[in-house]
């Protein structure tokens, strides 16, 4: 077998130096010299990290490059320190990561100060595929699943798997990302079956030598589903043992399993609370199962009940009177914003609030509200808002990553997790600078504190390189200057853009829902019989009046979740910061904003100015032509195309609809709609925007 995964590698890594389809990802450096490795030990992980420097060195021709496995305080869990000539890290995967950030330095030309100590921020950084068993994604822009196939396949592996789940594995451990949950959060019951844990067996066998854990999500009903039980209680004895023992199964065969995750009495997914019981009695009754092995399970917040007055609410209702009841290898996995991965929310309330009790944030990597693989919206500009945002539960600078990495709160495991943009298309994510996002994903997992300008530096002159085969004939600086700096300027904005043409001010979840795609605008959509929290006006409550959500002291009073001074902050209207206004407030169409325009005005202006901006990201990527090679550049183009053709749907389509509440003319120097509101009332956007 070590033999056969060696192949494997090897294979990959010939793969990945294939045409300029995507496919390489960020891992494209050749080396230019040879470098002399010193390594007292032997493993597959230290010949991984002995064939990355053979490949990827850029350094001195002839350098020596020593590589220690030892013992230091000063290093954490897969931390390493490092040197010109020396990686130290007390694991042999801290050798790896190690590996991988000199090459990354090398290749960017950033320095390295001697005897550095690089430290993860969280233990456990893990993407969340939402893969399903018949090879669909869901919530997948990329094509089917690089894990299961369809059902005539079943559970077959092949060496073409394999070869393609080490190129995975590889791109993840660059990045240090170190988990992956291998199926959707809506599990399929059949993924505790034998048959199917042989095939997590063959994938986690891959997936080792680079340090990723595999986990799985469960039903939680699968006593009952799978093992005969008629009851899922978690007090129950039988289905206690049942677990215990099923977890016994699993870690026979992956003995470094990483454990589950749950997501259970949400969106009908069944769960502990169907028993009477608690969200603590489910996740502590699963806790114990895993806990001599290691194992941890990842509970996740994401309920809401269908009569609430206010979604946004409910997870801080459910789990705050729990704070302090779960065992210590419990994390409650939280959702960056309170209702679900918006283009702009305020963070989750839980997010420091939660003080007895491990929480893990959680990302989504994957466009489902922006954009999908069609537009280029870069996240990390977002994450890092979300991470920096304080909570001030412990004072000034109680910020989100500080709650959650252990910083402020003790916790036995820290974990961040990232839903995944992944599929078998050839470049992996559907849209090149997608990429981009699963980068920054695993960067800031392990370093929460590097900036979004950073990351998408790096990201840029380790995938558009200046030594690409066509610019060779260019400068490095002639590069930078024309190439590097406006499209860094371009990714940072694009984010901005995505909510300034979609839902600026604070507006959140008016999205279409023909197909339940939540592709382009939909505030009119409202079909009978639908739950009201899963229609436009619920969020949006657009009336002759004004817009927004009132969420107030007088309204929801959803701002008491939050700790002073962020409750008075966002409570009063003329302290509230504007990209949140309507998040918090109903207001008149003509209120006065900061800037002494009416809000009826300032939504059309800055839909407009959104439309303007991607208009602006063409123009930045066609001057770029020269330096881009030919397939990667017409395929960000054409998106870039659509994406401006998207926009102009949303503003037209949001205002005329809130026109007609409004009753306010759309000022006379903003370009007037293209498309007529019925059209796009009566039109699938979807088939459309093809």
């Amino acid at each position: 077998m070590k033999n056969k995964l060696i192949c494997l590698i090897l294979l990959a890594f010939s793969l990945n130096l294939q045409a300029e389809n995507g496919h390489s990802l960020w891992l494209r450096a050749k080396s230019s010299g040879t470098v002399n490795i010193v390594c007292a030990k032997s493993s597959l992980t230290l010949a991984i990290a002995k064939q990355e420097l053979e490949q990827g060195w850029l350094g001195q021709n002839g350098a020596k490059i020593v590589l220690t496995v030892k013992k230091d305080k000063a290093i954490e869990n897969d931390g390493y320190k490092l040197s010109e000539n020396e990686i130290q890290a007390n694991t042999e995967l801290g050798i790896l990561y190690g590996v991988y950030e000199l090459l990354r330095r090398q290749q960017t030309g950033e320095a390295i100060i001697q005897n550095e100590i690089c430290n993860p921020s969280y233990q456990r950084r893990i993407l969340n595929h939402w893969d399903n068993l018949d090879g669909t994604v869901e919530r997948g822009y990329a094509g089917l699943s690089i894990f299961w196939h369809d059902e005539e396949k079943g559970y077959a592996v092949t060496d073409k798997d394999r070869a393609l789940w080490t190129e995975y594995a590889r791109a993840n451990s660059s990045i240090g990302i170190n988990g992956a949950v291998l199926n959707n959060v809506n599990s399929s019951k059949l993924m505790l079956t034998s048959e199917c844990l042989e095939k997590v067996k063959a994938i986690a066998e891959v997936l080792r030598p680079y340090g990723i854990k595999t986990y799985l999500s469960v039903k939680f009903s699968s006593p009952s589903l799978i093992g005969g039980l008629q009851t899922s209680d978690p007090l129950n004895p039988e289905v206690i043992k049942w677990w215990k023992e099923k977890a016994n199964e699993i870690y026979n065969i992956i003995p470094d399993f990483g454990g589950f995750l749950i997501k259970a009495n949400s969106e009908g997914q069944p769960g502990p609370q169907d028993f009477g019981r608690t969200h603590a009695d489910g996740a502590n009754m699963l806790a114990d199962a895993v806990k001599p092995f290691g194992g941890i399970i990842m509970w996740r917040a994401f309920v809401y009940e269908a009569n609430s007055n206010d979604r946004a609410c409910q997870a801080y209702k459910e789990f705050m009177p729990l704070d302090g009841q779960f065992r210590d290898n419990v994390i409650i996995q939280v959702k960056n914003g309170p209702v679900d991965f918006q283009p702009r929310e305020p963070f989750t309330p839980l997010f420091g609030a939660m003080k007895k009790t491990s929480v893990m944030p959680e990302l989504q990597i994957t466009q489902e509200y922006l954009g999908h693989s069609v537009q280029l919206v870069y996240l990390a500009t977002m994450w890092e808002e979300f991470l920096k945002s304080d909570t001030y539960q412990e004072g000034n600078g109680s910020t989100v990553a500080r709650t959650t990495d252990g910083s402020i709160f003790p916790q036995k495991y820290t974990a961040i997790a990232g839903v995944a943009n992944i599929g078998l298309d050839s470049n992996w994510c559907g849209h090149h600078f997608a990429q981009a996002n699963w980068y920054a994903f695993g960067r800031m997992a392990w370093n929460n504190q590097l900036t979004s300008e950073q990351i998408a530096d790096e990201w840029l002159k380790l995938t558009f390189s200046a030594k690409d085969e066509k610019t060779t004939t260019f400068h490095a600086a002639d590069w930078q200057k024309n190439f590097l700096v406006p499209v860094k300027q371009l990714m940072m904005e694009s984010r901005e853009a995505a909510v300034n043409y979609s839902m600026p001010l604070g507006l959140h979840h008016i999205f279409a829902g023909l197909n339940n795609t939540h592709y382009g605008p939909g505030p009119w959509f409202a079909p009978k019989g639908i739950r009201k929290d899963w229609t436009p006006a619920y969020y949006h409550k657009a009336d002759s009046l004004g817009i927004g959500f009132d969420r107030t002291s007088k309204g929801s009073d959803a701002v008491s979740q939050y700790h002073e001074p962020l409750k008075s902050l966002f409570n009063n209207v003329e302290t509230c910061p504007e990209l949140y206004l309507l998040w918090f407030h109903h207001l008149p169409w003509d209120y006065k904003m900061k800037n002494g325009r009416i809000l009826w005005d300032e939504l059309c202006y800055t839909y407009d100015k959104g439309v303007n901006e991607v208009r602006q990201f063409q123009k930045t990527w066609d001057k770029v032509e020269p330096y881009v090679d030919v397939q990667r550049f017409s395929e960000v183009q054409s998106k870039l195309r659509r994406q401006c053709r998207d926009a102009q749907v949303w503003k037209d389509g949001c205002l005329l609809y809130f026109q007609q509440f409004s009753k306010r003319p759309i000022p006379f120097d903003i370009e007037r709609p293209v498309y007529d509101l019925n059209y796009l009332q009566k039109t699938d956007l979807t088939d459309m925007l093809k």
